[in-house]
Parts: structure tokens; C-alpha cells; sequence
């Protein structure tokens, strides 16, 4: 029965997620933000190419998983498997590394294997704690092939200082079981699941006395999964004479069954106190102060929770009440990938700890908040002067009827809520594995949390807190391959954040301020670490006079009024009936393109507009001489328009364009053209031949000027007019192509102008004497996509096809052949299916598609109106985001000649 709930509370988990994804999709660009719009989107993108100020570590070794960076020290210690390392914390890529190779031993391996263990990844030494025990010593723990090991290191000599010592109760056995450990003033706390087959638990070691969580007759832990572990002094200062505390962040079974939640997992805080010494008889080396409570991250308004505890971080404050928990926070589901970010206050935590007990009805699942009578002292509590003036100087003193109420109600029936309720970000399709923050002074005089937070594909993402919210100031791509951070440190003495993964260790500055170019882009950025100095964007830190800086956290939009804002102008002239392309890449995710005509936006960008926009340019289809004067692109980020680029077109009227041949039953009209050259012709000097454009398996034909063609076409009209009229109207069609001298029919098959096929069949271009078209089939299988290229033979076009028109110009005909008979209209399919691209690229029913053709050309395939709407392929927005999305990430030509398409 309990399985069949948990299964239905899934699912409707599940149905909630599905729900909620669909609305943050609907509320996109939402003007103002809802508890939905939280799925925020870097605002600048660095792939690793890109990385400035980056070092990098690597050796032999792999699983590069702990990292231990002293404050006063330079030196940064690494564990990896088989090996510990100290780089050099200014620079870890020099080459002065000290290294200790610990690997296990062949017999320690076979001995693994022979306990059904991974060979390739459990039988190894991994190490799992590195840290530092006092001022001459590291104590350093590894699971060494199933059968844990520790061992002290010299620090300034950097070997290891002593035999290694038994570790089964101080480090987990295999490389990934949840752990987390420190040490304090030399004693050893840990948490995890030791021994093979063994419950969870929670000890205080070496030296003694030796404390562990209770198993019977209430197991305290079930099934935890530790994520962090840190120490709070709240004895300092205190009013009362409190204990300093160490607390516990992990996930485990649910015990709790109320109305308001169902989940087999939940995230926990638990406490223990520093100087517990577990009771004299009752609960004998047993904490007696552990507390647990629940940690809700959760969207309440769609009661919709995160219950997988991943990462912890302690942002200690100006008193121990300051202190600050962020937490990372993912989904049950292995296969739904998501992410939050709630924070928690220390004061939210103590509340719960001070609140009503849980109480176990019958040593089973059914846990409900106790209202008996509370014993005196208060159960869990630590030692202060109160109890000290009554006698009870440790908890050995405690009554029994304390400790047996300890035993059974180690659950808080309060949940611990995150601040303001809901959490500070919310990101699908990405899962943090771990984090960390810094505080920075703005120039407004707020302090500001930055949160540097890495992915399990590779990527850290540095965000800013603001409000309450977090923005997401960059992504950077640490590595090539992607691999999952296995940790995460920050250096203020260094200015540096460290990140571990599988393959080795990256140094990065914690700022990059030389990023942003101009001021509106360094203030659009929000980053607490840059200001604008007047000439450039430079990091706070460095700067002792801060009084000229410009520098908007909070809005992210004033202070850059009166600066100057260079801007790119260029020219370009165009010709009549020209398709042009004027290239505008927005550097920011969080900009939107705006065009202007002679400083009038421009509106309307509808089928018979005549224009195009996407998200790096604006395309002018069959330009008019209208349309002359000056493009200026603006990019609108936090309601500011900031000019990026103006281009002067000029279109002239260099030849009167032919009447326009209407067809008779096709529905599809097709337009193409190559690069505008860079010269026009005058009166008095002819236009040369432009270079013919080549793509494979196509023949042409191919007149040399414009008199040849009119020739040949009249003779040809001529002589087929009697005999057949359906030749007329493709003779037409020719004459039409002929007439602009620009275009020319080829073949469908797709093709790149620099593939070898292009340099095998260049020769036979040229030489062409008859035209050979080749068709698409319209056909598609049951997943939606076309298949099969017919070619023409003999002058017979299977049916069922599409022509289509490429760039390129017109070649010689060697022979007065009369050209093959017009191919058959295209058949209306009866059954359209959702998806249909052709092999080629191109989807026929689209109302208008660009193709990347040699890095600056496009092929252009446009739709009648009376089928736009064809529902047999995407949108045209659909279609033209998907394909400039992938232009962004195409290598373009040096010098792209953006006047034509």
C-alpha cells in the first residue's frame, strides 16, 4: 500500500513538472516576474575556445574529486585517484607540482574484484577527505580498493609522515557513496554509509570519546545520503553560554505521511553539539543533542517540490546568526533534469529545532507531531549555563527520561523554509552539482552575494543576487568533452575560483571585466566585480579610486547616458530585385534586435513586407528602390536601445526588371541569387561574366552574354511552338531567367561549393550542353521525413517533385538542342505529415527559408500566400530561428559580403 502511494505521489509529481515547464515556456519575455519566471538564461556565453585567464592542470591520474585550499597558504591541494597533489594556488598550470603517489595494492585489488567489485573504477584508490589537522600536518583518507586507509602528510616536505592507519570508520569504501567530513580543533567528525552493507551514520572519532547516530529501537538515519558538513561557533558571544555545533545537510527516505506531501525522498538539516560526550548509561556513546529537520525548496504555488539535496554552502556572516545555507536542490526523477537554488537562514533553522517532535505511532512509517508532555531540560538541547547552574555540566549528567525522549523523537516536526518562501532560481535542463559564493561591496555600497555554480556537463555559471533573485551573469564552458564538476572552491586572496572534474582541474579569475567592450554592455552585465572607468571595463578590486566608476547592479541600465558608443558603419550598393542580407550578431542572450529605416522602426515584417528579421540579421527580399537609405540595428536589453551597426544601402535601377511570366497552375514561385559583385557596371564598360557557381551533380546551360541567350531562346521558341504548347511555357520560364542574366536552373541533389564532388563535376559545368533538372520526391515515410532524390533521363521528370533554384549564372550552349520537355506540376499531398525536410535542407512548404550556402550566401525557396499555411512543415519562425540558430555556431568567410543573398 505504502509503494502504491509513493508511486502515485510520483506521478503526480511527474504531471506537475510536465504542467509547470509548459507555463515557464508560455511566460517567457513576461514583462514582470511571477514565481514561474525563474528559469533564467545566462547573458553571455563563453565556450572554452573563448576562456580568458584560464589554467589548467592535468596528469596520469583521473577522478580529480577533493580540493583543500588553506587561507594563509599557497598552496593548493588536490586528491585524485592513486595521488595527492600540491599546485601552486597563484598559477596550478606551473610546473613546480609535489605529488604522492598512494595507489592500492595489486593483492588489495584482487581482493576487491574477488568482493564483486568494478575493476575500472571501485578497485583504486580513490581519496576522499584532505584535509588539515594542524600546522605541520594533512590527514588524508582513501577508500584503497574497498578497504579504507588514512594517513598523515608533511605538510613542508609534502610525503606522507606515517604508515597508514585503519579508515573503515572514518571513509566510506567506494569512490561515489555520500560522505562529508571535518575536523575540529583535531577531532574527526564524519558522515556517511562505512562499512559494507551497513546503515548510514554519523560519528565523532579519533581521539575519544567516539559518538555515533542511534540504530534501534528508532533508526535515526534511513538510507541518508550525505552532501556537507560544516561548523558553526555559536559559543562566540553568546548570551547564554550555548555550544559551538556541527551541521549535517543529506537526503533520505521520507519517514513523515501527512495530506500535504507524499515522497520516498526528502532533503534534511540535522545537528549535533560540540561537546557532547553521549549520556552515562542510557544512549552510551550516542549523541544525545542530534536533531533533524526537514529542508522544503519547493514552488508553492504549484506544490511542486525539489527534494534531492546536492550541494551545500556555508556563507558564514558577521555572527554566528548571519550564517547563510545555499543549497542546491534537484528532482527525484534520473531522467528529468532540473535545478534549484534556495537559501536558508541560521535563525529558520534554529526555529525548527525549537519547535514540536515527530513521534513514530508504531515502529513503522507512520510518523505524526507529538503533543505529549516534553521532558525538562529540553530534549537535544546543548549544554549552556542554565543547565550548568543546576548541575548538569555535560551531557552524561542529562536525566534519563531526556535521553529516552532523545531516542525516540530525533524528527522536528517544522520544516525548515528557504528565505521568501520560494527559491532564488530556478533552471530546467541543467543539473548543479556544486557551489559556491562570494561577497563583493558594490559601488552603491550593498553587499552582494556572487554565486559561482557548476554543472554536470562542464559549464560554471557565476550569478549575482539581486532582491531575492539570482541573474546569471555568464556561462563559461570549462571543457571541450562534457564532464561533470566534481568540485568547486573559491580564493579571495587569489581572486580565483577552482573547479575539479574527471579529467583535471581548471583556475579561472573571478571576474573577467575585459569581457565587456563598451559601457552599456559592462553595466547591462550587473557584475559586482566591474565598472565602467570611461575607457574600459575594469575589475573593482584593482582600483583605489572608485569615484568616476559606473556601475548599476540593481538595474542594470544607468550611468552610460553620456558615453559614446562606437558603432560600425558600412555601405552597400544593390541592385534592383537584389536579396540582402545585412548581418547584425548581438553579443548579449538577453538582447532583442530592432531595425530602423532613416531612424523609423521598422513594422510589419509580414509575408509581403519584403522583409525578414532573425536573431543576427535582417534580410531584404527583391529589393526595391524604396527601400534605399540607412539600416541601423539597435540591441534592446533592460529597455535600453543601444545602436550596433548602420548600413547606407543604396539600390539601383541598373536594368528595367522583365514583366513578371505568371505560371499557370504551379503554385510555387522560386528566387535565387549569388553575392552582389563588388563593382557595377557603367554605360560605357559592359558588365563581365560573372564566376559561374558550382554545386555536384548538376549540368547546365549555360549562355556567354545576354545576346546568345535571347538567340538561342527564340530559336528555339520557334521551332517547338507548333509542335508542342506545354514547351512555351518552360521556354518562358528560361527566357525569364535569361532576361535578369542571374540565374540558373540546377540540379536538387545538396551540395557544398568546396566538397570534392564540386571539383570532380567542375569541368563537366562548363562544358554542358544540355539541361539536365533533377526533382525531390514529395513523398514521406511515416516518421515525417522525405525521402529519395529522381533524376531526369532523357528529358522524362519523375513525378511527384519539386524544382529548385540555386545561385549561379547562365553557360554557353555548344549545340541548339532543344531543351527537354516541362516537367509535371507538383501533386498536393493527401496525407501531410507533421515534419518533411528534404534531403537537401529545404522544406517545400515553407513560406520562406534561408540556407547557409559558402559561408555568406543563401538559397531563398518562398511559398504563394494560398499555401503559407500549409501545415506540412515548421513555421517560418519555427524554421528561421532553428537555422540562425545554428548559423551562430558556423565559421564565417574573413570578410563576408553582406550586400547580397
Amino acid at each position: 500500500m505504502r509503494r502504491s502511494a509513493e508511486m502515485q505521489g510520483a506521478q503526480s509529481s511527474a504531471v506537475r513538472l510536465l504542467l509547470l515547464s509548459c507555463c515557464v515556456c508560455a511566460t517567457d519575455g513576461y514583462p514582470f516576474r511571477t514565481p514561474l519566471d525563474l528559469d533564467v538564461t545566462p547573458r553571455v556565453t563563453v565556450l572554452s575556445s573563448g576562456l580568458q585567464g584560464c589554467r589548467r592542470f592535468q596528469s596520469s591520474a583521473v577522478d580529480y574529486s577533493t580540493m583543500f585550499l588553506e587561507a594563509d597558504s599557497e598552496r593548493l591541494y588536490v586528491g585524485a585517484r592513486g595521488a595527492v597533489f600540491a599546485l601552486n594556488a597563484s598559477d596550478i598550470s606551473v610546473s613546480s607540482v609535489l605529488t604522492i603517489e598512494w595507489e592500492a595494492s595489486p593483492q588489495q585489488k584482487l581482493q576487491c574484484l574477488l568482493k564483486g567489485k568494478d575493476n575500472k573504477t571501485e578497485c583504486f584508490n580513490h581519496i576522499r577527505f584532505l584535509q588539515t589537522f594542524n600546522s605541520t600536518h594533512l590527514y588524508m583518507c582513501g577508500t584503497h580498493a574497498f578497504s579504507p586507509l588514512c594517513a598523515y602528510i608533511d605538510k613542508e616536505r609534502f610525503v606522507m609522515s606515517s604508515q597508514p592507519e585503519e579508515g573503515k570508520d572514518k571513509c566510506p569504501y567506494g569512490p561515489t557513496t555520500g560522505y562529508t567530513a571535518l575536523i575540529v580543533d583535531q577531532q574527526m567528525y564524519t558522515a556517511s554509509q562505512y562499512e559494507f552493507r551497513s546503515f548510514p551514520d554519523i560519528r565523532r572519532n579519533s581521539p575519544s570519546p567516539t559518538l555515533k547516530t542511534e540504530d534501534a529501537p528508532t533508526r535515526w538515519l534511513n538510507e541518508a545520503d550525505f552532501v556537507g558538513s560544516a561548523l558553526v561557533r555559536e559559543s562566540l558571544g553568546s548570551s547564554t553560554g550555548d555550544d559551538d555545533k556541527i551541521y549535517y545537510f543529506f537526503t533520505e527516505r521520507s519517514q513523515e505521511q501527512t495530506t500535504t506531501y507524499s515522497h520516498s525522498r526528502v532533503a534534511r538539516v540535522a545537528r549535533v553539539c560540540k561537546g557532547d560526550r553521549g549520556g552515562l548509561l542510557t544512549l552510551q556513546k550516542r549523541w544525545t543533542s542530534f536533531l533533524k529537520a526537514r529542508l522544503t525548496c519547493s514552488l508553492p504555488e504549484y506544490d511542486f517540490h525539489f527534494n534531492m539535496l546536492r550541494s551545500v554552502f556555508v556563507m558564514p556572516g558577521l555572527t554566528p546568526q548571519d550564517t547563510l545555507f545555499y543549497g542546491i536542490f534537484g528532482l527525484e526523477w534520473k531522467n528529468v533534469k532540473a535545478s534549484a537554488v534556495c537559501r536558508f537562514s541560521l535563525s529558520e533553522v534554529q526555529e525548527a529545532f525549537q519547535g514540536p517532535y515527530m513521534e513514530n505511532q508504531d515502529s513503522g512509517f507512520k510518523w505524526k507531531e507529538y503533543t505529549g508532555k516534553i521532558p525538562d531540560p529540553r530534549p537535544g538541547t546543548c549544554i549552556t549555563d542554565a543547565l550548568r547552574a543546576r548541575g548538569i555540566n555535560f551531557s552524561t549528567s542529562l536525566p534519563d527520561d531526556v535521553l529516552n525522549f532523545v531516542r525516540r523523537h530525533p524528527l522536528m516536526s517544522q520544516q525548515v523554509q528557504p528565505s521568501d518562501r520560494r527559491p532564488l532560481l530556478f533552471r530546467r535542463t541543467t543539473d548543479y552539482t556544486h557551489m559556491a559564493v562570494h561577497t563583493i561591496q558594490g559601488l552603491d555600497g550593498k553587499t552582494y552575494h556572487v554565486l559561482y555554480m557548476g554543472t554536470d556537463e562542464g559549464w560554471l555559471h557565476k550569478a549575482v543576487e539581486i532582491e531575492g533573485w539570482l541573474h546569471i551573469i555568464e556561462e563559461l564552458q570549462l571543457f571541450e568533452e562534457p564532464q561533470p564538476v566534481n568540485n568547486l572552491l573559491l580564493s579571495e586572496k587569489q581572486m580565483s575560483v577552482y573547479v575539479s572534474s574527471p579529467s583535471g582541474v581548471v583556475q579561472l579569475p573571478l571576474s573577467n571585466c575585459l569581457r565587456y567592450t563598451s559601457c552599456y554592455d559592462c553595466v547591462f552585465a550587473r557584475d559586482p566585480h566591474c565598472a565602467w572607468n570611461g575607457a574600459q571595463c575594469v575589475d573593482i578590486m584593482a582600483q583605489e579610486d572608485r569615484s568616476t566608476l559606473i556601475q548599476d547592479i540593481q538595474q542594470g541600465s544607468k550611468g552610460c547616458e553620456n558615453t559614446q558608443n562606437e558603432i560600425v558603419a558600412r555601405s552597400r550598393s544593390v541592385r534592383v530585385g537584389d536579396d540582402v542580407l545585412l548581418q547584425c550578431e548581438l553579443s548579449s542572450n538577453l538582447a532583442t534586435p530592432l531595425w530602423t529605416l532613416d531612424g523609423s522602426e521598422l513594422q510589419g515584417y509580414g509575408l509581403n513586407s519584403g522583409i525578414r528579421t532573425g536573431t543576427d540579421g535582417l534580410l531584404i527580399i527583391e529589393a526595391r528602390t524604396d527601400q534605399s537609405g540607412l539600416y541601423t540595428c539597435y540591441a534592446v536589453e533592460n529597455n535600453i536601445k543601444v545602436a550596433i551597426v548602420t548600413y547606407n544601402i543604396t539600390i539601383h535601377l541598373d536594368l528595367p526588371p522583365p514583366p513578371p511570366v505568371e505560371p499557370t497552375q504551379d503554385h510555387y514561385s522560386f528566387s535565387a541569387t549569388l553575392p552582389a559583385p563588388t563593382e557595377r557596371p557603367s554605360p560605357e564598360r559592359p558588365l563581365p561574366p560573372p564566376p559561374a557557381s558550382h554545386l555536384p551533380h548538376s549540368e547546365l546551360l549555360s549562355p556567354r552574354n545576354m545576346e546568345a541567350m535571347y538567340l538561342s531562346l527564340i530559336t528555339i521558341l520557334g521551332g517547338l511552338c507548333v509542335v508542342l504548347t506545354v514547351v512555351l511555357v518552360y521556354v518562358g520560364v528560361c527566357l525569364r531567367v535569361g532576361n535578369r542574366g542571374k540565374y540558373s536552373i540546377r540540379a536538387a541533389a545538396s551540395a557544398y561549393p568546396n566538397s570534392k564532388r564540386h571539383n570532380r563535376h567542375r569541368k563537366q559545368h562548363r562544358n554542358s550542353s544540355h539541361m539536365e533538372l533533377k526533382t525531390i520526391s514529395s513523398h514521406c515515410n511515416g516518421n515525417g521525413i522525405c525521402n529519395g532524390i529522381s533524376k531526369q533521363h532523357n528529358g522524362d521528370i519523375q513525378d511527384g517533385g519539386f524544382l529548385q533554384i540555386v545561385p549561379g549564372e547562365g553557360h554557353p550552349s555548344s549545340n541548339k538542342e532543344p531543351p527537354p520537355p516541362a516537367p509535371p506540376l507538383p501533386p498536393t499531398p493527401q496525407h501531410p505529415s507533421p515534419e518533411c525536410d528534404f534531403p537537401n535542407g529545404l522544406s517545400a512548404t515553407l513560406p520562406s527559408v534561408l540556407r547557409r550556402m559558402n559561408g555568406n550566401s543563401y538559397v531563398l525557396l518562398r511559398q504563394s500566400e494560398s499555401d503559407s499555411t500549409s501545415p506540412l512543415c515548421y513555421s517560418f519562425a519555427e524554421e528561421l530561428n532553428r537555422i540562425l540558430e545554428k548559423r551562430k555556431h558556423t565559421q564565417l568567410l574573413p570578410r563576408p559580403d553582406e550586400s547580397s543573398v
